[in-house]
């Protein structure tokens, strides 16, 4: 969940690692770090974000053409100075950066106090400095002592490491992603590619159990038997200026009128080897977590009632207790590709004999490597930490694969009209913000929505409470009845989404019983009856299908992200969370 970045070339080694942390803050922003090699090793890192400690400490005061950097989401070990990276061993000279969790932790830091390691801080980070430190005292070569004390590691990690009278930066990769940016006469690395687009747009995904080596005349992969393999440089398609805010006050709002036109891309991706995976299939598993899941509901509502597809849609991190062990189709997604609980779920499935499609939004991601057929949603990439665009592609692109097994191919140049009617409610946003300014300061929420209202509902209530840190759930509307009900009260909000379709008049009579109980009423609908019973309302256009989720999402992330602004929360960067789970 951490953001990391080494560079090794020939530029001022603070500015490249400064800018790269920038982009890779929405993977934590507790604390951050940076530490170059200018003969010796100098380290400014600090709690807080990035910028902030940049004005207190000025981080270009570093010199030197090679160093790492770290932007930090708390796992092991408080918010400190002291936890925050980059961290080293005894002598100094050793300086590791860490995304992931050290499981064997603990004993290991055990053992190592035990030869007489002292230790500076909570973290696992520093345990694999020390155990560098360990193996370079049996005289072996640094590439070797870093091999053995990796070899030692149980757990998830992307490590990079930089020691002094070292020539190379060196690198491990066993779960969470680590990426090489390939320039000329410089080499990088990073966790995730927007924080090398400035500087080259060739990259190799390392691979898990690689480890590898950096210099500035390239770069060395090596395999678990510490022989050298081959990594396939990738080309990257995605501009520097696609990470940058165009003039909107934050990546979030961006992300959201983005989707006018990343929903009609994501309706020209090719799903043809998807299609004919599921062709002939009675069964289908979707694993997926959190946005990702509510669009996988998405996917179930479509094909299971009209082609008879069994469809059970299952969290990433709960597959491993649910699964029986028979699946033989898995539709996973994951907008960055690396989540790990959807991860460990693909590779247990693959294991029984699964196949795997693969829905993501980052081509050479882990997921999309390893998946048998991958569908790329071309959202481009997603800054904010909270989901907006990836959801309405992720949605297009599943609407696409149903309607093409259905043998409705007609259907998807409807699909692709949904560009102008999203136009058209991103060019309401000032009645959202006007509601928002209304509602922001009220404390519970609920959403409620039938049959394809429903994921959306869910997504709605998740934005919500992602950015603003009010209590917001979800719930099937006819569900209310069977208990939510009772925590209906004056002051209570409740969002009902009631399209015109087949569930709307059961939806209508759900917002008269919320009615009855004095909550206030929030209705989003294309039908005069629905939005006369509300206190707040918005006109929708009518819908019907996949367009129903697409098109109900944008207003409810307007209202999250509005609510936000008002109540002067970062919706970009929201506290506790990361963008990319890459830990269990």
């Amino acid at each position: 969940m951490c953001g990391i970045i080494g560079y090794i070339g020939h530029r001022k080694a603070s500015e490249v690692i400064l800018k790269g942390l920038r982009k890779l803050e929405y993977r934590g922003y507790d604390s951050a770090g940076i530490a170059t090699l200018d003969g010796s090793i100098k380290v400014i890192k600090d709690i807080g974000r990035i910028d902030d400690i940049h004005r207190k400490k000025n981080f270009l005061q570093l010199e030197g053409t090679a160093g790492i950097g770290h932007t930090r989401w708390a796992t092991h070990g408080g918010v400190t100075q002291e936890n925050a990276h980059p961290h080293t061993d005894c002598s100094k000279k050793i300086f590791v950066i860490h995304n992931g969790v050290i499981e064997n932790f603990d004993a290991l830091k055990r053992e190592l106090e035990g030869k007489g390691h002292k230790f500076s801080s909570e973290t696992d980070t520093e345990l694999v400095a020390h155990l560098i430190e360990e193996e370079r005292g049996k005289e072996k070569a640094f590439g070797k002592a870093f091999a053995a004390a990796v070899a030692r590691l149980s757990g998830s990690w992307s490590l990079v490491v930089m020691a002094e009278g070292e020539g190379a930066i060196h690198l491990s990769r066993n779960g969470p992603p680590l990426v090489l940016g390939v320039g000329k006469g410089e080499m990088f690395c990073a966790s995730d590619v927007p924080a090398l687009l400035e500087y080259t747009k060739s990259a190799v995904f390392l691979e898990d159990g690689d480890r590898a080596e950096i210099t500035r005349d390239g770069f060395a992969v090596f395999g678990q038997d510490d022989k050298k393999i081959q990594r396939k440089a990738h080309t990257i398609t995605w501009t520097a200026a696609m990470a940058e805010k165009d003039g909107y006050p934050h990546f979030m709002l961006k992300e959201i009128h983005e989707q006018q036109s990343k929903v009609r891309e994501a309706l020209s991706a090719d799903v043809s080897g998807a299609v004919s995976l599921l062709r002939g299939e009675k069964q289908v598993a979707v694993v997926a977590c959190g946005t990702s899941y509510y669009a996988g509901l998405v996917f179930k509502s479509l094909i299971q009632p009209r082609l008879g597809i069994g469809c059970e849609v299952i969290y990433g991190s709960e597959f491993a207790y649910v699964r029986t062990g028979s699946e033989r189709a898995i539709v996973a997604i994951s907008q960055s590709g690396e989540t790990a609980d959807t991860l460990s779920a693909v590779r247990l499935a693959k294991k029984s004999g699964a196949k795997v499609i693969a829905i993501t939004n980052v081509v050479g991601s882990s997921l999309y490597r390893e998946a048998d057929e991958k569908v790329a949603i071309g959202a481009g990439p997603e800054l904010a930490v909270v989901a907006t665009k990836s959801f309405t592609c992720q949605i297009a692109v599943l609407a696409k694969i149903a309607l093409s097994l259905s043998g409705e191919q007609k259907g998807i140049p409807s699909l692709a009209l949904l560009s102008d009617e999203i136009e058209k409610l991103l060019m309401r946003a000032s009645e959202i913000k006007k509601m928002a300014s209304e509602l922001a300061h009220q404390r519970d929420f609920f959403f409620i929505g039938r049959s394809l209202s429903f994921p959306s509902s869910l997504e709605g209530a998740l934005k919500l409470k992602e950015i603003t840190y009010l209590h917001a759930e979800a719930y099937p509307a006819g569900e209310l009845k069977h208990g939510p009900l009772s925590l209906l009260e004056k002051g209570v909000v409740v969002i009902a989404l009631a399209p015109s379709d087949a569930s709307f008049a059961k939806t209508v009579s759900n917002i008269q019983e919320c009615r009855a109980r004095n909550a206030t009423l929030v209705v989003f609908s294309d039908s005069d009856e629905a939005v006369s019973k509300s206190a707040f309302s918005f006109r929708m256009p009518r819908a019907e299908g996949a367009a129903i989720p697409i098109l109900y999402a944008i207003p409810l992330q307007l209202l999250a992200y509005y609510m936000a602004v008002e109540l002067k929360r970062d919706p970009d960067k929201p506290r506790n969370l990361a963008k990319s789970v890459t830990v269990e």
